[in-house]
């Protein structure tokens, strides 16, 4: 059974972190909440150096690498964009090279950031499975280490968001936290654990890409396609299961949305804050939109877990029409 950080680790791991970056707000927008039909806070993760949550982890992992003095000469990973830049950002600030593996067709804007950030950037295979089992075999071919994108130290950094959130907003009765390969949500287990508070974690997967869920429901790890086609940081057709581990031990359950759910609340985000969210970041204000009935009265919190989404996805989803339009100013 594999053991969730511990609330000093955590604590350390977010004086590391906050010497490279901000705590990132958390903010309680009225016009969402009037949406939503309840007081809602969101975590607002797409305003990292790198637009995620992800970098948090990143930076943990590279700084225990240098404590135990075991910086490798060269890593590799695979992504769909948000942990290639977590991976490109912390290994560039440790002169570590990196090269990151992706599936054709990854959001174009991500790939050029991950580049910008110094990686070599490889593009193979329909999906993140393949590109990860792409990025294996080359990692034991070119003598590199592989970062996984699931790992005790991963979820520790990516805790840090957590502890600020739950912190910060006093008796959040749920909060409703994305699900890609799973280092979000064990973090946020983590903290709340560590701080023993009641609230309700609720795990957010795409309708189009079910693996946790099916996971989930059955309690063993398993695989199904990944087809969403506009929440690609949950695009995963394979439960880790470390991951899959914690999750059914305190996740109280798993909300499957649709793409279009996604792209209303693409829309409801913007309409409601003006931030940007991508489909991943906007899943779990879908999420509490589609159990609006269920949370009247009670404090929630959303983890907008990210806002890479390219230009011209944006542009195409904003202007389609919305199911319910808000109300003129």
């Amino acid at each position: 059974m594999s053991s969730a950080p511990t609330l000093a680790q955590i604590e350390a791991a977010a004086r590391l972190v906050h010497a490279h970056m901000p705590p990132t707000p958390q903010y309680c927008w009225p016009l969402l909440s009037e949406a939503l039909g309840t007081e809602v806070w969101v975590k607002h993760e797409n305003q990292t150096p790198v637009g995620a949550f992800k970098i948090r982890g990143g930076l943990v992992h590279f700084s225990q690498l240098a404590a135990r003095g075991a910086l490798p000469t060269g890593v590799i990973s695979a992504t769909r964009g948000n942990h290639g830049q977590s991976v490109g950002f912390a290994a560039r600030l440790h002169g570590v090279p990196a090269t990151i593996v992706v599936p054709h067709g990854n959001s174009r804007e991500k790939n050029a950031a991950m580049r910008a950030l110094g990686v070599e950037l490889i593009e193979h295979g329909e999906d993140f499975q393949a590109s990860r089992e792409h990025a294996a075999a080359l990692a034991e071919a070119r003598g590199l280490t592989m970062v996984a994108s699931f790992h005790d130290d991963l979820v520790t950094g990516v805790a840090t968001y957590a502890l600020e959130l739950l912190r910060a907003v006093a008796d959040v009765d749920v909060v409703y936290v994305p699900i890609g390969l799973g280092s979000g949500i064990c973090g946020m287990l983590a903290v709340r654990d560590a701080l023993g508070l009641a609230t309700e974690v609720v795990g957010v997967v795409s309708a189009h890409a079910p693996a946790y869920a099916r996971s989930f429901a059955t309690g063993v790890p398993v695989d199904a396609p990944a087809l969403t086609a506009i929440a690609d940081g949950m695009a995963c057709r394979s439960a880790e299961p470390a991951a899959l581990e914690r999750i059914c031990r305190g996740v109280a359950r798993v909300v499957e949305v649709t793409d279009a759910e996604v792209r209303e609340a693409m829309r409801l985000v913007f309409e409601t804050t003006h931030n940007v969210a991508e489909g991943a970041g906007a899943a779990a204000v879908a999420a509490a939109r589609q159990e609006r009935a269920r949370n009247r009265g009670r404090r929630v919190a959303v983890v907008l877990s990210g806002g890479n989404v390219d230009r011209e996805v944006f542009a195409r989803v904003l202007g389609e029409e919305s199911e319910s339009q808000m109300p003129d100013s």
